[in-house]
């Protein structure tokens, strides 16, 4: 589970993204909360652990990104923005919990 998390820390910090953007998403990063945002993105029900949940963001902010790239007519920036704020809080939450020591 370590690899696992090592390598989604590894992705993470691999995205280019319009530098914009990222600032954007960072400040919203700061008002992250993840019942409201995991539920909008990912639909009702119960939520995925925070790597489980970071995963599937990644595969949604990868399907976004290439539409903005094509410049795609039903791309939205709104719901990238969205997600890229759920995925620097589900990082965080990640991160925290590789940080938490296990008794």
């Amino acid at each position: 589970m370590r690899m696992i998390m090592q390598d989604l820390m590894t992705m993470i910090s691999t995205i280019r993204r319009p530098r914009l953007l990222i600032r954007a998403a960072r400040h919203g990063a700061q008002e992250y909360n993840r019942n409201r945002h995991l539920q909008r993105i990912l639909g009702y029900g119960s939520l995925p652990r925070p790597a489980a949940a970071l995963m599937r963001l990644m595969e949604v902010e990868r399907a976004l990104d290439e539409q903005r790239r094509e410049d795609d007519a039903g791309y939205s920036l709104s719901r990238h923005l969205d997600v890229l704020i759920a995925m620097m809080g589900e990082a965080q939450l990640v991160q925290a919990n590789r940080a938490t020591p296990v008794a």
